[in-house]
């Protein structure tokens, strides 16, 4: 189709020619229809997901004076505000190049309110904003008003954006959407998809099942170049740090103009951005980027970045999606990626261009995951994807959808059903479940209905449901959203500290763990935002601290979030494992470490498993290697725990890793298992997952733990109150109490319904456990050795690795730990 004249003036200026794929959208948002397009990084997607809203746009022309001004005409919705920001940078220049109609803005949780409430009664052409803003623009009474002009959707980063609650939100909310706007059309924008039919699914309303958006792929794309840094240290037998190679990456960061260097948690963030700064004799502008900071220091960080101001920027998954900062010619991934998926949306960042080959270098933290290195580098060349399969609609989110929904309007339970039912996360909502909902949002449940306070919705004589107070409306859009983070205090450097006196507390540096802070005393020093920190007191809700004269940390800083391995790359790592051929394209060091565990006892093939038992000091191990994630390990654990003990095996504790777990206990578990006294069939049999599972849940605190976040994102707690906030205590002791009620009156509670799955395929990660005990069954080989083997060092080294002190003592500590554990498993060949 042909394009308006301001667009192939532009384009001609430009020496460039729009793109195949950016003109086939173009002509298939034209047509009416929604449309999946998938294109590598630097191809354009940005462009030719607005390129129709512009078109449309610049025909549709300015409003005329005296008439009214239309309403938005195109949602943009990303997973991450930084993202949105970027977004306005880019699309903003095109549009002003070609002197287009069109006004752009942004709504996230970072927009001042002075603007969210101008933006309702002004809003922009196109808004560039977040799912859970979109759940606050629906909950309003205008929102029909407010949505009466959309014509498009955009919806940026797909893949991350489906397989989560905050998904789930967002396609309530699009059922909403397609219901007020029947002539919607919506765009999905990815490079990493590994079942592009679920997500065409996705973007069109699901009334008669199988549905489907078009499709448009784009092929090619200039191969990255991706190496594995081959150092010339000693690579650690566990850890996450990955210290032994900061001064190789430093040198790399000095050889290229802007380096984005990505790590997985927060804690490793703040980790190498402190051993990179202690190195930097050049004294390069380094900066530092994750979640917990304050706003205002990452707009600071980001606005340096797009000035070419930087030479490097750590920073964790706040960064790795989309973001189009072209003079960044080299990412460096700390540890593994985790998943095939996430390795190419991260190095993506580099050149951000098609033709050009992104430059990356991965530098694995400990001997296991070089192999996990290796495996996704491999995976990556040849275009595997591992990006999570889409769950059923989460009922928790399905509860906060229907108070929503009543805040904006009263609304009919028939009519209602029918529009979540097209949303694809729930097209296989029972309409009894809905019910329950329903009844849940009206008074809390049998058990809560006496409540008053649980009472939010009421039935009118007119069979519509509507909220029963006005206040209802403030308290939803409040705590409106499904991500629950862990109960956060404000960090204030004090300005003042003198013995004895009353600590004033300064400017905020941003957010930490509530848990983190709860075990450190006054005087117990940490890393945050790149500096060591020296832990005063807690006042309300701030942590007081004032700058550490030590610069060694004394605490480990707090975690963070851990990605789990994706089964596709756990299961490339267990095939390199039993390919000796394959051993060859690994460091020296690691590739002799296997070929020592072979003499010394075993290593397992793709679908089988090994299990080790030895004695060590005045214990017993066992380790099992299954390769399946900490998440699946740490379930293996408890319930093999639980077999041991009715054993009479006596376990004291365990530990689990991406790759192995380990249990320990007073009896020779070898010997257990060479009487007959014990088998491994027995052990690692499926049934586990039956009666052991279920009498662990009921005896353990993690089903109150998912519980306190299904009640905060159904709405049962509410943790923000106008002109104040509940501490995550104040949160826990009321989700406990509740928690206990329900199961003792009201053990089929819809809320307990969802704690179960979200035990079940989160934290517990079921589904992964199951098919691997499937996997191994007949195909476990056990070694009875007389030590621990090369391969059992790593995991042995978790043990108690907690309870060490940070800093250089720690260092000092694991070095002589792990050398003592590795003469014993390496001996005469070390």
């Amino acid at each position: 189709m042909d394009l308006p004249v301001p667009f192939l003036d532009w384009f001609i200026s430009k020496g460039w020619q729009p793109r195949a794929h950016q003109l086939e959208l173009l002509t298939k948002a034209d047509a009416g229809r929604s449309s999946l397009l998938i294109a590598p990084t630097g191809a354009g997607k940005t462009l030719a997901g607005f390129l129709p809203s512009l078109v449309d746009l610049t025909r549709r022309g300015s409003p005329q004076p005296g008439t009214k001004k239309p309403g938005v005409h195109t949602l943009y919705i990303s997973p991450l505000k930084a993202l949105a920001v970027d977004i306005h940078r880019n699309l903003s220049t095109p549009v002003e190049e070609m002197a287009l109609p069109v006004m752009i803005e942004t709504r996230t949780g970072d927009t001042p309110q002075s603007r969210r409430q101008r933006q309702k009664l002004n809003p922009p052409d196109i808004l560039l904003t977040t799912p859970e803003q979109l759940a606050l623009l629906l909950s309003h009474k205008d929102a029909e008003r407010f949505f009466a002009d959309l014509r498009y959707v955009v919806l940026d980063e797909l893949h991350s954006l489906v397989t989560s609650k905050r998904g789930h939100l967002l396609a309530l909310g699009l059922a909403r959407l397609h219901r007020l706007c029947p002539r919607l059309r919506v765009t999905g924008l990815s490079a990493t998809v590994a079942e592009p039919d679920m997500l065409r699914q996705w973007l069109v309303p699901q009334r008669d099942g199988g549905e489907m958006a078009d499709i448009i792929t784009v092929a090619g794309g200039a191969k990255p170049d991706i190496t594995i840094l081959k150092s010339k240290e000693r690579v650690p037998w566990s850890g996450h740090s990955a210290r032994y190679s900061m001064p190789e990456v430093y040198e790399a960061i000095r050889r290229h103009k802007t380096t984005l260097l990505f790590v997985n948690t927060r804690s490793q963030s703040e980790m190498l951005f402190q051993e990179l700064w202690r190195i930097n004799e050049d004294n390069l502008p380094i900066a530092l980027h994750h979640g917990s900071l304050d706003v205002s220091q990452r707009r600071k960080v980001e606005h340096a970045m797009q000035n070419n101001a930087l030479r490097a920027i750590v920073a964790t998954s706040t960064l790795d999606l989309g973001i189009d900062w072209g003079d960044v010619d080299l990412v460096i991934h700390v540890g593994s990626p985790k998943g095939a998926s996430r390795l190419a949306q991260r190095i993506g960042r580099a050149n951000h261009r098609m033709d050009e080959a992104s430059k990356a270098i991965l530098v694995p933290a400990n001997r296991f995951e070089v192999m996990e290195c290796q495996a996704a580098l491999d995976a990556n060349y040849l275009g595997a994807q591992d990006t999570p399969p889409l769950a059923e609609g989460a009922l928790d989110v399905l509860c906060q959808h229907i108070l929503g929904t009543a805040c904006a309007e009263p609304f009919r339970s028939d009519d209602l059903y029918a529009e979540i039912v097209t949303a694809a996360p729930y097209a296989n909502l029972p309409r009894e479940t809905f019910d329950r909902a329903v009844q849940f949002v009206a008074h809390g449940g049998y058990a809560l209905q006496s409540y008053e306070r649980y009472a939010r919705i009421r039935q009118t004589s007119e069979g519509t449901w509507r909220i029963s107070h006005p206040s209802i409306a403030q308290q939803y859009r409040l705590n409106a959203g499904t991500i629950v983070e862990a109960a956060m205090l404000n960090i204030r450097m004090t300005r003042h500290r003198d013995k004895g006196a009353a600590v004033r507390a300064g400017p905020t540096l941003g957010k930490i763990e509530e848990g983190f802070v709860e075990a450190l005393a006054p005087g117990d020093t940490f890393l945050f935002a790149g500096k060591v920190l020296r832990f005063e007191g807690i006042r309300e809700s701030d942590c007081i601290v004032s700058k550490a004269s030590d610069l060694n940390a004394k605490v480990p800083v707090y975690a963070g979030g851990k990605f789990p391995t994706t089964t596709y790359l756990s299961e490339q790592v267990r095939k390199m494992l039993s390919d000796r051929k394959s051993w060859s394209r690994l460091p020296a060091q690691v590739s002799d470490w296997l070929h020592i565990q072979k003499r010394k006892s075993a290593v397992p093939g793709p679908r089988d498993l090994l299990v080790e038992t030895f004695p060590r000091g005045a214990r017993y191990y066992l380790v099992a290697y299954p390769f399946e994630g900490r998440l699946a390990h740490q379930t293996l654990c408890m319930l093999l725990t639980r077999r041991l003990e009715r054993a009479k095996a006596r376990p004291l504790g365990f530990v689990a890793s991406d790759y192995a777990v380990a249990i320990w206990g007073l009896r020779d578990m070898g010997a257990m298992l060479r009487s007959g006294e014990i088998t491994l069939d027995g052990l690692f049999d499926q049934d586990m997952l039956g009666d052991d599972l279920e009498s662990w849940l009921d005896e353990s605190f993690l089903l109150k733990r998912t519980f306190r976040n299904c009640a905060v994102i159904a709405g049962l707690i509410e943790k923000r109150h106008p002109g104040k906030e509940k501490s995550g205590r104040q949160v826990t002791v009321s989700a406990d109490l509740i928690y206990d009620v329900l199961r003792t009156h009201e053990p089929d509670h819809i809320l307990l319904q969802a704690t179960r799955t979200d035990a079940r395929t989160g934290l517990l990660d079921i589904g992964r456990l199951n098919d691997m005990l499937s996997r191994i069954r007949g195909r476990i080989m056990h070694k009875d050795l007389e030590g621990i083997s090369p391969l059992a060092v790593p995991v042995m080294l978790e043990i108690g690795k907690e309870s060490v002190h940070g800093g250089d003592a720690s260092e000092a500590l694991m070095a002589e730990a792990a050398n003592d554990l590795v003469l014993e498993a390496l001996g005469k060949d070390i």
